[in-house]
């Protein structure tokens, strides 16, 4: 499949009303459960996402719109990554509502500067993956292959296969601790299996209609966990 070129005023509006999108329903997943905006870690948090998306989004309307205009497509064609999502998204809400309630009633009790350094480990996800942008401009939010697509083997993915997924697996880990709570990181977790899910049918995927990803298989042994799997 290829991408039609992008449109970039169309593009910039449509990314700054999902980014705005963004914005409102991580606040209400936020305050609304715990009943208050004095929640500093959530300030925090949002602070920590959303400025440096801002600054992705302006350097990928500038420099790469094509890309852009891949991880803006949503519709997923492989079946088996429907179910995936679509399960997730349990987990997911999970994560984001779970804090708020621990905030209201006071479940967790943590030092600030643990949730200040899984901010930091939340920048360090969101680094990964923009590293990622930057090395590979078929990084689409969609499991496809598209016309004249290669095999990336050079920067992040001559260290695992799905960099990417690394990324987000370090950004999803860290958050329930960055808005303070013990117990979200318990429906966060739950991320590990469903990335392993979500790579091997997209491993599949790449085999059959990517030339050269067997190959690439055999020089790069990890998929996501340098040392591990």
């Amino acid at each position: 499949m290829t991408v039609d070129p992008p449109n970039l005023a169309h593009l910039t509006r449509r990314s700054l009303a999902m980014a705005v999108s963004a914005v409102l329903a991580l606040g209400a997943m936020f305050f609304l459960p715990a009943g208050t905006f004095d929640y500093w870690q959530a300030w925090a948090y949002m602070g920590v996402l959303f400025v440096p998306m801002l600054l992705v989004l302006a350097y990928l309307l500038r420099r790469s719109p094509d890309l852009l205009a891949r991880r803006l497509q949503m519709r997923e064609r492989e079946r088996t990554q429907k179910g995936v999502i679509g399960f997730s998204m349990i987990f997911l809400l999970g994560g984001f509502l779970v804090p708020g309630f621990d905030r209201r009633w006071g479940w967790s009790t943590m030092p600030w500067w643990v949730a200040v350094a899984a901010d930091l480990l939340v920048l360090l996800g969101y680094a990964i993956i923009f590293r990622v942008f930057r090395e590979n401009q078929y990084t689409a939010r969609t499991i496809q292959v598209e016309q004249g697509q290669q095999v990336v083997s050079t920067g992040p993915y001559a260290v695992v296969r799905h960099p990417m997924y690394s990324g987000i697996l370090v950004f999803y880990l860290a958050s329930p601790i960055a808005l303070g709570s013990w117990w979200a990181f318990l429906p966060a977790v739950v991320v590990l299996p469903i990335l392993v899910v979500r790579i091997l049918n997209e491993e599949q995927v790449l085999e059959r209609d990517l030339p050269g990803y067997r190959e690439y298989k055999l020089k790069t042994r990890y998929r996501l966990l340098p040392g591990v799997w």
